[in-house]
């Protein structure tokens, strides 16, 4: 048995023919327009801290990047929700949850360190002794200097 692969589509006919990807677009459209919504009314340092995780039965749960301004939002949420209700897509909108999801950092991974050691000194000192290009041959010598002095330290 050999299976062979789905011949490719483009974007609109998935959009078309499949309705669990329909309604994730529209949903993800109707997000995208009720953050802006929001945005409009938030104070401009509060806007990058804060994004629209659903809006069900009234209620408009926010994801903020920390315990400051969910505290900060908690306070305004009366004048907040006021504002929003003149707005037709939050006609229904009674509360405001605020859940506090930091923003991760991303990961960096740590410069290798490589150590200087005795057999490195060596094998540059040895390698110095056959280049005849005086330039390159005091380059390598002081980098075996460097790695012999280095390396009793290193092994302390």
């Amino acid at each position: 048995m050999s299976l062979y692969p789905l011949s490719a589509r483009q974007p609109g006919d998935l959009l078309r023919t499949s309705s669990t990807l329909r309604g994730l677009f529209q949903q993800a459209r109707q997000l995208e327009r009720l953050q802006l919504l929001l945005d409009s009314q938030l104070e401009p340092a509060a806007r990058e801290h804060c994004r629209i995780a659903s809006l069900r039965d009234g209620v408009m749960r926010l994801i903020v990047s920390n315990g400051h301004w969910a505290t900060r939002l908690r306070y305004q949420q009366r004048r907040l929700i006021r504002q929003l209700q003149a707005f037709n897509e939050f006609a229904t909108l009674t509360k405001i949850h605020c859940k506090v999801q930091p923003v991760k950092p991303p990961r960096t991974v740590p410069p290798r360190v490589m150590r200087p050691s005795k057999v490195a000194a060596e094998s540059l000192q040895t390698t110095a002794e056959g280049i005849e290009d005086p330039t390159l041959r005091s380059a390598l010598e002081r980098l075996a200097r460097h790695h012999r002095q280095n390396a009793g330290t290193a092994e302390e």
